[in-house]
């Protein structure tokens, strides 16, 4: 009776011990300054210099437009030329032009001359109050439908949309990375939780086995046993804990403060303990994220946007095999003031100064080599662009048939793990009442670890494979 009422006093201080580890973890949990991948994600793209570097992508893309609409401003020109030798002027030439290029192609000119001059040649001779003259030149043939303005224009536009795509793409590969790192920092919090749980066990079982051992219900050997798990079970908590330091920072390497400060994790700062658990996925899914990805992948964004580009080259090398035939005509008056009958047609017909220019490279070999090179760029990246589609198809159904087998995995490690725990439960039952050794209670605690673990493992890699998943169809989710 002495011995029985002993060992249900080790079992109820046992169960009370058990009862006071998962309420210091608890209490810990609820102190602690949590961390939720949330909060990391916000912190990552405010600050992070890789997404400060991508935003630039759109900056930069904005002010080639700008650069590019730089073709269609007007431009002023004036010039003065004079001569004077032995006392005499040979001539006096002051000539001023303002161009203004439209986008369709036609360039409104006009402009004031004034000359003078004992030698001025005649056809430059202008009345004494100057000449001003108001036209428009026109292309007829080559740059009649593009020009090299509007193709760098076209082009210029269609790389904004490059450049946000291209931002997207670096966004997404930071946020990837930090969220894998941030998952094993939360895979080794668990490991170092088990390890530090099963080292006050093991010392709270050296101190029964000691205590048994003094009254004769134990051999002296099992305090070697009991004394070997706790210094096993201390190797192996040193080890969680230097992985763990080592994840913190992984994590640390991605928070930045203001003024691209480095950030560090506080020691007290530990992730949530939540965004692993099992997320069932519609049926359908797999079809919106595969549409999602043809139509917003950021690689296929560029490559669909590069083919655009591509067909406005093709089109400014087809319209270079045309010759340049230019028409331009002005409408002239004496003065630099309009006068109001200007543009009267009886004016214009008996005022003016008309110009026809035409031009042809007799074998167009530059011009028809570049068309084929152009030709030859939109196929390669035709090619490049089903080349990509399939890659992203398939990573997305392989990141999707990954997902779903880890749910099965983890459902069935959860049921080893009670299991486990069932047979440790009752294996301390039987060593309590004599009828199990010290050495096959730490095998069943041994087990129940190593199901901990795997069971740990395999929800760290189901959250890492839930943001392959909306990577691979080209976006991450964030809250």
């Amino acid at each position: 009776m002495i011995r029985n009422h002993r060992i249900r006093k080790l079992l109820l201080a046992l169960v009370l011990f058990l009862s006071c580890l998962s309420k210091g973890q608890a209490q810990t949990q609820d102190t602690a300054q949590v961390l939720t991948l949330q909060d990391f994600h916000r912190l990552i793209l405010q600050y992070h210099p890789v997404a400060s570097q991508a935003a630039l992508l759109t900056e930069q893309a904005r002010q080639e437009l700008r650069m590019a609409r730089g073709a269609l401003d007007p431009v002023i020109s004036s010039k003065l030329y004079r001569k004077e030798y032995n006392g005499k002027e040979y001539y006096h030439l002051w000539t001023n032009t303002l161009e203004i290029p439209t986008w369709f192609g036609p360039v409104l000119k006009a402009g004031y001359d004034q000359t003078r001059g004992q030698y001025l040649n005649p056809e430059n001779n202008t009345p004494a109050a100057g000449l001003s003259f108001a036209g428009i030149s026109v292309p007829l043939a080559q740059g009649l439908f593009i020009d090299e303005r509007r193709a760098i224009i076209r082009q210029a536009n269609l790389m904004q949309d490059i450049a946000e795509a291209e931002r997207v793409k670096l966004i997404n590969k930071l946020l990837l990375q930090a969220t894998k790192d941030y998952w094993d920092w939360l895979l080794y919090f668990r490991e170092v939780t088990l390890y530090e749980e099963a080292v006050d066990l093991a010392a709270f079982r050296l101190q029964g086995v000691r205590i048994r051992v003094q009254e004769g219900d134990l051999p002296a050997i099992d305090t070697v046993e009991a004394l070997m798990a706790v210094q096993d079970r201390q190797v192996m908590l040193q080890q969680a804990q230097l992985a763990y330091n080592n994840a913190r920072l992984m994590v640390a390497t991605h928070l930045w403060g203001e003024n691209q400060v480095p950030l560090e994790l506080q020691a007290r700062t530990i992730p949530a303990l939540t965004g692993s658990e099992l997320t069932a996925l519609p049926q359908d899914s797999v079809q919106q994220l595969l549409a999602i990805a043809k139509a917003n992948h950021p690689d296929l964004r560029k490559l669909s946007l590069k083919g655009q580009q591509l067909e406005v080259e093709q089109r400014f090398a087809a319209n270079k095999l045309l010759p340049k035939l230019n028409a331009e005509y002005n409408v002239l008056q004496s003065d630099f003031y309009l006068q109001p009958d200007a543009f009267e047609r009886p004016y214009m017909g008996a005022n003016y100064k008309l110009g026809l220019s035409f031009s042809l490279p007799l074998f167009l070999r530059e011009e028809r080599g570049k068309l084929q090179l152009t030709k030859a760029k939109q196929q390669a990246n035709s090619l490049e662009l089903v080349q990509t589609t399939r890659e992203i198809e398939n990573n997305l159904l392989a990141a999707f048939n990954e997902w779903q087998a880890l749910e099965e995995q983890i459902r069935l490690q959860e049921r080893m793990v009670e299991n486990a725990n069932t047979l440790r439960n009752g294996e301390v039952i039987r060593f309590q009442n004599g009828e199990s050794s010290l050495f096959l209670v730490n095998s069943r605690e041994v087990k129940l670890m190593e199901s901990q673990l795997k069971l740990f493992a395999l929800k760290a890699k189901y959250a890492k494979a839930k943001t392959m998943l909306y990577w691979s169809a080209g976006e991450i989710r964030v809250n």
